[in-house]
């Protein structure tokens, strides 16, 4: 088979090719670049699961980034098991073709427990007494320890949070040389998250993302000439474009308001009782999977979202299979998001009542994604004197809160998941094999083939 890298670069649309990605673009002019036509919801895990298996979320089962587990009634989001996903990945596909195949993959979601050959993913430790110590999770095992004395760390707090930087992109990319050097795979898929956090924050259209745009553009060129002198296809592909928004909805906060959300107090602070509840909503970026746990109410909360400002479509049975999203871990009704909009999990009344982890970089206890821990919150007048006492605490042994995050959700910027961004905005697909890349656009589910069309 032929040697294969795709390079994810999150967040790379055709509107952002330009002055400011010099190396990303000259690459794409000696080839071919293809809009990808989004699947829905067009977020990472459900992406990534319809790219490396050609199907579609009714299919391999990855809704969204996270869902409610309807037997534990919890909402999980990033998990990790590649068992999750329910269809046979393209290694599969590839190495039932040819077994001296092997695959190797950098950070793609659900890389525990895979069929791939070596795999590298984060996998932070989370000690007894509350800290969370950056580490990685690899395949073989052995990897783990060599791997970070010779790269350091993983910068887990640079890979999400308030204080992301091309620290963890970079690392990403160093991990894959090493790979490589090692163990040549005949596939390597390699996860560039950089863009996805300065347009979120800022917007694709705010002139802060340039040194965004700079910087990814660096580690691809160098990536791309390190793979194509050792003889490989490169293949530049994104799981979404990026679109501004200015409006958040609270869907949660309707329900309650209406009697249908349910939330239980601790320590004078309040939760979310998804169990307890007639329905809620578990939001991921421009879709919310609202789950009815009583069917008499479906009518009710579908007429509340259709009225709720923001909010362009509610799927309910007989829509969802136009979308593929008719599968058992789907909420009863999706919500779609307007272009300019996007959902938040909060469910709380008051701030003074929300909960604790709301005001941290939580991404496992909130029940939904949360894109505003991206930033510091701006009422702190000290924030650096603030998290330096913080970590002082941290260091003498003392519990403390890393609660410097906002709850101010119009402080986001830009979004994605929704299906409707013009193809401009849309993710991509570059290739120098331009005689394998046909259309001036694809569907989402044909990139696992035309990846195996590349190795063969």
């Amino acid at each position: 088979m032929n040697k294969t890298v795709v390079l994810n670069v999150v967040g790379l649309s055709p509107s952002l090719l330009g002055e400011h990605t010099p190396s990303l673009s000259r690459w794409a002019a000696s080839g071919k670049v293809s809009a990808i036509a989004p699947v829905l919801p067009a977020v990472t895990c459900a992406v990534q699961a319809t790219y490396l298996t050609g199907k579609m979320p009714n299919e391999h089962g990855i809704v969204a980034n996270g869902w409610y587990f309807r037997d534990e009634c919890e909402v999980k989001f990033w998990r990790q098991s590649n068992k999750l996903v329910h269809s046979p990945k393209v290694w599969d596909i590839a190495r039932s073709l040819d077994p001296s195949f092997t695959c190797a993959n950098l950070f793609w979601w659900y890389n525990m427990y895979s069929s791939a050959d070596y795999t590298v993913t984060p996998r932070p430790m989370y000690p007894a007494d509350g800290r969370k110590i950056p580490d990685i999770y690899t395949q073989p095992h052995e990897w783990r320890t060599p791997l970070q004395a010779e790269l350091g760390q993983f910068p887990l707090f640079n890979f999400w949070g308030p204080n992301t930087s091309i620290a963890s992109t970079q690392w990403i990319a160093n991990s894959a040389k090493w790979v490589e050097e090692r163990c040549n795979p005949t596939l390597t898929l390699i996860y560039l998250p950089h863009l996805d956090y300065c347009l979120q924050k800022f917007g694709p259209e705010d002139n802060r993302v340039t040194k965004d745009l700079q910087e990814i553009d660096a580690v691809c060129g160098d990536l791309i000439q390190y793979y194509e002198n050792r003889g490989a296809q490169v293949i530049v592909l994104s799981e979404y474009g990026i679109t501004p928004v200015s409006q958040p909805v609270h869907l949660n906060r309707i329900l309650r308001e209406n009697g249908l959300l349910a939330v239980r107090e601790e320590l004078g602070r309040e939760l979310l009782d998804p169990g307890s509840s007639k329905a809620f909503a578990v939001a991921d970026h421009q879709i919310a999977h609202v789950y009815v746990n009583d069917p008499f109410y479906i009518p009710k909360v579908r007429s509340l979202l259709e009225d709720t400002q923001g909010v362009a479509q509610v799927l309910g049975e007989d829509e969802k299979p136009a979308y593929g999203l008719n599968h058992q871990r789907s909420g009863e009704l999706v919500a779609i998001a307007n272009s300019d909009a996007w959902f938040t999990y909060y469910y709380w009344l008051d701030d003074n009542r929300a909960p604790d982890f709301a005001r941290t970089v939580d991404i496992h206890r909130k029940p939904g994604y949360d894109p505003v821990e991206l930033f510091i919150d701006p009422d702190i007048k000290f924030p650096q004197f603030k998290i330096g006492l913080k970590l002082l605490k941290k260091q003498l042994g003392f519990r403390y809160l890393m609660d410097v995050i906002p709850l101010d959700a119009t402080l986001v910027r830009g979004s994605h998941g929704c299906v409707t961004a013009p193809a401009a905005n849309r993710p991509l697909f570059m290739t120098r094999k331009t005689d394998l890349l046909e259309s001036e656009s694809i569907a989402a589910r044909d990139v696992c083939q035309l990846i195996l069309r590349h190795l063969q």
